[in-house]
């Protein structure tokens, strides 16, 4: 706390642990798959041990654990974006990444707005993915119009969060019970609302030109529509998820299974029908709101993510109905990737932070990779922080019904987002490379 403020990290950590507990009393189930989660964690942590590379960072990792979510949500104008910017930026949280989903049928381009330090990032490390719609891709001009006209009536901000966004700006901070309004206001933004702002006869002609649009244009609001926690064990989840009354969507997205973890690897049960009360005073159904689970690991450089792009776009070359096929095929194909962490570093594939090992003295004159095999320093993975467009895309359609055939592909347009953003996003690689660097700096080595 400096000057009576509260730190934006520690207003990001208010905010994430009240909206899981404002979306466990809307979404129950979600409170379920808190609960699962846990509970694999808690066995698998154990299970880790000493045949696992870089244990001892993955046991360091478990401490954040119980805090770390990420949510997604989706706005409709680039005036809600760029506010939205300015609430994130409240509680320390910069956009990193730009992400085309319109090549898969989806009619959103996207950023996470996420912390960015180490420091900020072992404090929470709370992601919100953040999709704008690009209403261009709405191939009836009457319907697109009429869309607009919706998007421009509403606003999704209270006139106190407003407020407080000035007193921020002027003031460089926000105190006490500043911040503890700032998070009740904020969370209004982020809350369901039964209510839609659209008739029952304008909602189902949104519908049937894409079901995210709908979900997008007709209510008063950008709903959480998930909120994610994070499991040691992808696979396990998947497989008790359906004991604990949960049904899973059909594959795991993201890489196989591995002996070092690499990206992201995610998992969701299907969306929620709920009842909607239309202006018009009908009734009607909406799928929106589901559950999602996730499994980070290292974050890949470029020459790592392009290795892994090429060799997931010749694993999607064949499809699968269950789960257990998939992955299998999926693991043949990442033969192909190198699964040691050795291997992952000499080969330049994945980002690592390394420190000395008080324990073991470097003898003089050594290089990095003969301190690392004498033990003098420790290499730790980099966790991947960012998102993956084909597996969004992928969890998108399992929730909303796949709707390609309805939408219009349009070009990836990352101009077109900043400007509506009102600002550029941060490049996710130069941040994992600043990381490495810096670890390196310190240990006054480079690679």
């Amino acid at each position: 706390m400096s000057n009576g403020f509260i730190s934006a990290d520690h207003i990001r950590d208010r905010f994430s642990k009240a909206m899981s507990a404002m979306y466990q009393a809307e979404v129950p189930q979600y409170g379920t798959l808190l609960r699962l989660v846990r509970e694999v964690n808690e066995r698998v942590l154990p299970e880790s041990g000493s045949g696992q590379p870089a244990a001892e960072h993955w046991q360091q990792e478990v401490n954040r654990q119980s805090v770390e979510r990420h949510g997604a949500i989706r706005v409709g104008t680039a005036r809600e974006l760029a506010t939205l910017r300015q609430l994130f930026a409240v509680m320390g949280m910069s956009p990193v990444g730009y992400y085309d989903l319109s090549a898969a049928g989806v009619p959103v381009h996207s950023t996470a707005f996420r912390p960015v330090t180490e420091r900020a990032l072992h404090i929470n490390p709370f992601r919100i993915f953040t999709s704008l719609l690009r209403l261009e891709l709405i191939d009836d001009t009457v319907l697109r119009q009429r869309a607009g006209e919706i998007l421009d009536q509403r606003d999704i901000f209270t006139p106190r969060l407003r407020e407080l966004l000035v007193i921020w700006q002027q003031q460089g901070g926000l105190k006490e019970e500043e911040a503890d309004d700032f998070v009740r206001q904020a969370l209004e933004t982020f809350r369901w609302h039964r209510q839609a702002s659209v008739d029952l006869e304008t909602y189902h002609a949104l519908l049937a030109q894409h079901r995210l649009i709908a979900d997008v244009v007709c209510f008063r609001g950008p709903h959480i529509n998930h909120l994610t926690p994070r499991t040691l064990d992808i696979d396990r989840v998947q497989q008790l998820m359906p004991a604990y009354g949960i049904t899973p969507k059909e594959t795991i997205e993201g890489p196989p299974a591995r002996r070092c973890p690499i990206l992201l690897r995610q998992t969701s049960f299907k969306a929620l029908n709920e009842a909607i009360d239309f202006t018009d005073r009908l009734q009607g159904m909406h799928s929106a709101r589901f559950g999602e689970i996730e499994q980070r690991g290292v974050a890949l450089t470029r020459k790592g993510r392009e290795l892994y792009d090429r060799l997931l776009r010749q694993a999607s070359e064949k499809k699968f109905a269950d789960n257990a096929s998939y992955q299998q095929h999926l693991g043949k194909i990442f033969a192909d990737f190198p699964d040691d962490a050795d291997e992952l570093r000499r080969q330049q594939l994945a980002w690592y932070r390394y420190r000395r090992n008080p324990l073991v003295a470097a003898a003089p004159g050594q290089d990095l990779e003969s301190l690392i095999a004498s033990g003098a320093v420790v290499a730790e993975p980099v966790i991947y922080e960012d998102f993956l467009p084909v597996s969004a895309a992928g969890i998108f359609q399992s929730n909303l019904g796949d709707d390609r055939r309805h939408a219009t592909s349009g070009h990836a347009s990352q101009a077109e987002f900043e400007r509506a953003l009102g600002a550029p996003v941060m490049d996710e690689f130069s941040l994992y490379q600043q990381c490495q660097q810096g670890s390196l700096d310190r240990l006054q080595l480079d690679v």
